[in-house]
Order: C-alpha cells, then sequence, then structure tokens
C-alpha cells in the first residue's frame, strides 16, 4: 500500500449502476440506462471500464460531478485527468474494472472519491510504477505518479495475481 496525503456529457454507450448493480434515478440517460449521479444530485455512481468507449464515458461522468460539486474548471481537469489515467491504466493493465465516483462532504467543503478497481495482474513493483518514467508499456510512464500529484489523497492497494485498487480524493476547499 502507498499513500500520498498532499502533494459533461454522458457518453453515446456505457452503463452507470448504483452500488450493487442496480441502475437507478430519472436523470440524463446513457444509452438505455439512467444516470443516476444525475438523478441524485451527489450521489454515487459506478461506469464499467471494459472497453475504449467506457473511458470515455467515464471521463464525461467525472467531469459531470465534478461540475456539479462546483470545482474549479482547473480542478475539474486535475480530476478528469486522473481519473482518465486511473480507469485508462485498469483497462490497460488490469484486462477492465470499475469506476466508482462518489461526492464527499465535510465542514464547508465537497469533495470527489476516485476509486478504480481492477482484478488483473496487480502492480509487482508499487514504488517504481509511482515513480516518473516507470512504464511497463509504451507509454511515457507518468501514469500513477501523475495522477497522485492532481489529487490532494491518493491510495495504491495492490497484491500481484489479485488486482489493483486505487482511491483518490480532491476537494474543493484546499
Amino acid at each position: 500500500m502507498m499513500r500520498s496525503d498532499e502533494t459533461g456529457r454522458p457518453g453515446a454507450r456505457g452503463a452507470f449502476r448504483a452500488p450493487g448493480g442496480a441502475v437507478t434515478g430519472e436523470g440524463p440517460t446513457v444509452g438505455a440506462q439512467r444516470d443516476p449521479l444525475a438523478a441524485a444530485g451527489t450521489g454515487p455512481a459506478e461506469c464499467p471500464v471494459r472497453t475504449e468507449e467506457d473511458l470515455l464515458t467515464a471521463r464525461h461522468a467525472v467531469r459531470a460531478a465534478t461540475q456539479q460539486l462546483g470545482f474549479s474548471l482547473v480542478d475539474q481537469t486535475r480530476v478528469v485527468t486522473a481519473a482518465s489515467e486511473l480507469a485508462r491504466n485498469a483497462f490497460v493493465h488490469g484486462g477492465g474494472g470499475v469506476l466508482r465516483i462518489e461526492p464527499l462532504r465535510r465542514g464547508g467543503g465537497t469533495g470527489l472519491r476516485l476509486t478504480v478497481r481492477d482484478d488483473g495482474p496487480g502492480i509487482a513493483d508499487l514504488e517504481g510504477a509511482l515513480t516518473d518514467g516507470f512504464t511497463t508499456g509504451g507509454g511515457l510512464g507518468h501514469g500513477l505518479g501523475g495522477a497522485r500529484r492532481l489529487m490532494h489523497e491518493f491510495d495504491v492497494r495492490s497484491t500481484p495475481g489479485e488486482g489493483t485498487t486505487v482511491t483518490a480524493v480532491r476537494w474543493t476547499d484546499r
């Protein structure tokens, strides 16, 4: 486990599911599905990340959540960029997974927690994976470390052979 404290529009297809898999709400539709995040105003939602199209849908869902919660344009971009990187990692390296988008409230501020989990091979060298320049593919190697820098809180739990869960939070009042 590694921790660090500080350092839209819906897509064309894809499902937003409330925890437990139920599709809920009367909000904007995504394909034939309803978007519970929009319907509930600021409730949690889950997006599959199993296809390239799902990655786009997830980005749009995160953008919509940051807008609903009142994030500045700069912070919206930070959160969407981190979400995109984490979801892409789950898709490319973990064989797909789920992105959970969860609004948070504390004191006078709001935040957004992103939890991305996959059942892939896990990260054998977690410390290395968080280092800029580390890559197991053809990328630049800024993924996990870059996502960590964009968020206020960041936690990675990974066991080789059992998958990876990344939790990241950004607050509006910091």
